[in-house]
């Protein structure tokens, strides 16, 4: 076990365990949403750019210049598991320390808006090889597998010690306030890229826009990886903990200006009121209001 594994090192060890998927020519309707594996060019003049989302405009320049393929990387096949006894499926009923499922859900739509196909996997293993039927059964289809179990430690273990016997896998605790420990490595006889994440959603979610995410637009070949991400004035002071990096939830200004951290950052409602994270480094613990910070933009857009 690594202990308080660096941000910037904890992705480095990710992007090295993946790649771009080959690429293959695709017909104009179905490589929408994939990237372009290679530049296009007519004649002599460049078109298209290498690594350049595939939308509609691309489609008809495309076709302008009478293409019917374009070379694509795929739709990576992110496979996304959650695994843990007291977790149930929304719309029954909870008894005892049972809770909702929850990670699921978000996690296998963030990754199709990424880009991604997405399958959903929610499992109830009550011992290891319950669990490691279930994962060998979705490496057939997985370019990718993310699990994360319950928010307790024994889910977590019981996960940590069924991939270690089907793979090389390094556990990390992990320096994000709030966050803890995650699993990665290559699983199975194709040596499928793995990830584990918190069972605690808002954790789970900052980790896959920090980590899964970069890893999916390395495997579709994007050019730009990262969230963008600017400087803007801090609205109110915040308090963070030291010696671990953090990264709130918060409401950027219409004009890009100015942003504040929103309130109760313990309750799940912060992800989808959120159109940004705040990020404060590790160094920083008292900052006042009106402080330049760094702010990672969500992209979301009000309807």
């Amino acid at each position: 076990m690594l202990e308080h594994t660096r941000v910037d090192e904890f992705l480095s060890s990710l992007l090295a365990i993946c790649e771009p998927l080959d690429a293959f020519d695709m017909p104009l309707l179905d490589a929408h949403g994939a990237t372009l594996a290679q530049d296009v060019y007519a004649g002599e003049r460049l078109v298209l750019r290498e690594g350049t989302r595939i939308r509609s405009t691309q489609i008809g320049l495309a076709a302008s210049i009478g293409l019917v393929n374009l070379p694509t990387r795929p739709h990576p096949r992110v496979v996304i598991i959650s695994a843990g006894p007291d977790l149930v499926e929304p719309g029954k009923e909870l008894v005892g320390e049972e809770e909702f499922e929850t990670n699921s859900w978000l996690l296998t739509t963030a990754v199709r808006e990424v880009g991604a196909v997405g399958f959903r996997v929610h499992s109830i293993p009550e011992n290891e090889d319950q669990l490691r039927k279930v994962i060998e059964d979705q490496l057939v289809r997985a370019d990718l597998i993310v699990i994360s179990g319950e928010r307790h430690d024994d889910s977590f273990a019981l996960i940590t010690r069924t991939l270690e016997s089907i793979g090389e896998i390094t556990t990390i605790n992990l320096g994000i306030e709030g966050s803890g420990l995650h699993n990665f490595g290559l699983i199975g006889p194709d040596f499928t890229p793995v990830v584990t994440l918190p069972g605690d959603p808002i954790s789970a979610y900052i980790s896959f826009e920090l980590f899964v995410r970069p890893m999916i637009r390395t495997m579709i070949g994007a050019m730009d990886i990262h969230r963008s991400s600017i400087k803007a004035s801090l609205e109110k002071a915040i308090t963070t903990k030291p010696g671990e990096r953090s990264y709130l939830r918060a409401r950027l200004s219409d004009d890009r200006k100015s942003v504040k951290a929103l309130m109760s950052q313990d309750e799940l409602s912060t992800l989808s009121d959120a159109n940004s994270l705040i990020a404060i480094s590790e160094k920083d613990e008292n900052i006042s209001a009106g402080t330049l910070v760094n702010v990672v933009i969500l992209e979301r857009r009000e309807i």
